[in-house]
């Protein structure tokens, strides 16, 4: 995971940001779910419209991800939310555009947003630049 780490205000802004580039490498990259239970907690409310909420889902989908990449190119963080815009690889059938919003509270993570698109190379989209 690459990408430029900005905050605004105080420290926890970086460090809520540092949470979630550490949770998604250790479960997504690593497949590391004890992950969980550091860096998620309860109630875990999901709003992406295919994933329920609760932490069992993540539970239960993270082994089933067959060459899965997250790679956040750009990330931000406005008090208790952080940003990232990703590049994704093995969560369709082809790469896509992710933008996630992770809300946390007490330094772990309790609430998720995404807006998900389908990757288009920088040459076929209509300005000539790129998604990420």
């Amino acid at each position: 995971m690459t990408g430029d780490v900005r905050g605004t205000g105080d420290g926890r802004e970086r460090r809520n940001t540092e949470i979630v580039l550490t949770a998604m490498r250790e479960l997504f990259h690593e497949k590391d779910l004890t992950a969980l239970d550091r860096y998620w907690a309860e109630p875990y409310t999901q709003h992406s419209p295919r994933m329920a909420s609760g932490l069992a889902m993540l539970r239960a989908a993270v082994p089933t991800l067959v060459g899965f990449s997250w790679e956040a190119r750009r990330t931000a963080a406005q008090g208790d939310l952080v940003f990232t815009h990703s590049l994704v690889h093995g969560w369709g059938p082809g790469p896509v555009v992710i933008v996630d919003v992770f809300r946390l509270e007490g330094g772990r993570i309790v609430e998720h947003w995404d807006v998900v698109q389908d990757h288009v190379p920088a040459a076929e989209t209509a300005s000539g630049n790129p998604m990420v």
